[in-house]
Parts: structure tokens; sequence; C-alpha cells
């Protein structure tokens, strides 16, 4: 059963579409009478708004063209026969029902205080990720934005997004390669010529806020690198942009 504190820490959840219909359906009603999550869920809805147009890719020509085309060769697949399984009997809990109880009466004192480590720490970690998602706004909606985008060589393409006002940068990239296994990603900000570490692409696409000022910075770079980040790159960058001015 879910509690009101649980609901307070759902709205990025459900700004992103993230949740159970039974859970979306419980959240709506609790939005209904608490203005403070429905701010929010407002806010970060169009933080994701702003966060998938700077990580949009145009398709390439002819792909809406080839699709259409392929309607009328490609066979849909019959219905499989699904063979129904008779259920099965459930034993009777007799058996265990007084030491279940016996267990769970011992359980439910160590129960109580993880629950309340476990909401302590959700509670940190949302308004940590609220925090964070009010830079990374505050940067895409500055009055002073720049934006540069473009290909990378060994696919998909990178978007970054500085405010000097602000002092944030946004890096968005989608459609790279996957880094192989127990690799990551990571981003580099080029302070007079020293690659300073600037956070972690979560997967082959993302946005993220990068650590750092870019101030004093001229360009930012990508590499791949142990799971965690490097203090220094150990590989050759993936992409190399210029900071807008």
């Amino acid at each position: 059963m879910s509690t009101t504190a649980d609901n307070h820490l759902l709205t990025g959840a459900y700004a992103l579409h993230a949740l159970e219909p039974a859970e979306e359906a419980a959240f709506e009603r609790h939005m209904a009478h608490c203005a403070a999550c429905a701010q929010e869920v407002r806010e970060f809805t169009e933080t994701a708004t702003k966060l998938g147009l700077a990580a949009a890719v145009a398709p390439p020509p002819g792909f809406k063209d080839a699709g259409m085309a392929r309607i009328t060769d490609v066979r849909q697949e019959p219905p499989q026969a699904v063979r129904a399984t008779p259920p099965r009997r459930r034993p009777r809990p007799v058996h265990w029902a007084l030491a279940a109880c016996a267990a769970l009466a011992a359980a439910l004192g160590g129960t109580a205080v993880w629950q309340g480590q476990r909401a302590g720490e959700a509670r940190t970690e949302a308004r940590a990720a609220q925090d964070r998602a009010a830079r990374l706004d505050a940067v895409l909606s500055a009055p002073d934005v720049k934006v540069t985008s473009g290909a990378i060589d060994a696919g998909g393409r990178a978007t970054v997004v500085v405010s000097r006002a602000r002092d944030g940068a946004v890096f968005a990239a989608a459609g790279l390669p996957d880094p192989p296994a127990g690799k990551v990603y990571q981003l580099w900000l080029d302070v007079d010529g020293t690659m300073r570490p600037a956070g972690l692409l979560p997967g082959s696409s993302g946005t993220v806020l990068m650590n750092g000022s870019p101030r004093e910075a001229t360009a930012m770079g990508v590499t791949v690198e142990p799971e965690g980040g490097s203090p220094a790159p150990t590989s050759q960058p993936v992409a190399l942009m210029s900071l807008p001015g």
C-alpha cells in the first residue's frame, strides 16, 4: 500500500510515464490534492521535453517511404496456439503457519528499521535528483544559452549546450555504439590543454549535466573508460567538440 510519503517520490517517474497503471492512477489521485507534486510534475515534464529536443536525431532521407513500402511485402505472423496448463494445487498452509508467524514476528523489528533507512535514502536520492534536474533546466533555459551539435565518427550524434551565465554545460548523445562490457563513456572538459573529468554518460544515449565549470574550458571530449570512470583519459577520444562561445 502506497503512503503519502511514497507518492511524493513518484513525480519524476510519473512525468516519464514509468509507473504501472495502478501506481499511476493512485498518484493522479494524490496529485489532485497536492500542489507541490503537481508543480514538480510540470517542471519534470518541461525538462524532459527540452532534453528530448536536444538529443533528437533527424531520420535519414527516404526513411518513411521505405517503411511504407515494406508494409505490403512483410507478412503478418499467424497467432500461435497456447496450450492451457491446469493450475497446480496449492499445498495447505496448515503445516507451516505457526513457524511462519514466528518468523514474521522476529523479522518485523528488522524490517521496520530497514524500511526507515530505505525511506530516508529514497528521500535523499529524490532531493538530489530534483536539484540536478533544476540545475539542468536552468542551463537549458538560460538567456545566453548556446548550442553546438554534430555527428560522431564512430556513429551517433552529440549535442552540447552551454550557459556561461549559469556556469553550466549539458551534453546529450543519441545512437552511439554500445560501450564494451565493463566500460562506460566518460566526458571531459579541456581547460588549458588539461582534460578534466566532467561526468559519465549512462549507456550509449542520454543527457548529462556536466560536472565542472565550462567558463575556462574551450572544448570537451568523450572517451571509453573502465566502469566508474578514470581521473585522466586512458583511451583516444571518440568525440571532440569545441564549446560554443
